[in-house]
This record gives structure tokens, sequence and C-alpha cells, in this order.
């Protein structure tokens, strides 16, 4: 089965800044955004609410889109997100991200037990 691939769009509370990411298990990737593992761009500037989506059969197309919506202009991001999520609402409910699952990609970081939070090919 070939590897999935998610363009996200996240956004930090007062949506003033856009990043722009594509995951093979967005719900895992969410929940590094939130427990700000990764430090950079996005941790830098507390972005960690996700207001769009795309899912695509493979990887490959995945990361052909997040090339293609890394260069459009902000205005033309936002009018997708809008056309997407109205409200620009954190939609990590939707997708079933909850405490319960943050604690536990926490947890196995903590013990640096990557193959829990590493999706299998």
């Amino acid at each position: 089965m070939p590897l999935q691939g998610i363009v996200y769009i996240l956004t930090n509370k007062n949506n003033t800044t856009l990043y722009t990411g594509v995951t093979r298990n967005l719900r895992r990737r969410l929940a590094e955004h939130k427990l700000h593992i990764n430090k950079g761009f996005s941790d830098r500037y507390n972005i960690e609410k996700l207001v769009y989506y795309e899912v695509y059969d493979y990887l490959v197309d995945g990361i052909h889109r997040e090339k293609q919506l890394k260069k459009w202009r902000r205005e033309w991001k936002e009018k997708l997100i809008s056309d997407f999520n109205p409200t620009w609402e954190d939609l990590a409910d939707s997708i079933g991200l909850d405490e319960k699952y943050i604690q536990s990609i926490k947890e196995a970081y903590d013990n640096g037990d990557y193959e829990a939070v590493t999706p299998k090919a």
C-alpha cells in the first residue's frame, strides 16, 4: 500500500502566522506541534492550531501540493482556509486529537520510544 500524504496548514491563536507542512500521520504531527517537540519556526511563533488539511493517496502528491501552497500569497491561503473552515476553528478534535493521545506522544518522546510515534511504512 502506498504511503499517504497529508498537507496541512497551522496558525497561532490570533491567526497572524501561517505554517504549511506535509506528513504521513496528521494526528501525531499535530501532537508534536502542540508539544513543541521540534524546535523551529512553528515553535518560535507558537503555531499549533490546525485550520486546514488535504489528504492524498500518495505521499509524493502531498509533497508536491505542499511546495505549491508554500509559494502562494497569504490571501490565497486565507481563502482556501476560509472555504474549508469558515470560522478558523482548531480542527484537532475532528482528526481525533485529544489530551490522552497528546500525553501518549509526550511520554513516548520522553522515554525515547520513537517506534511508538513513528508510523509503519
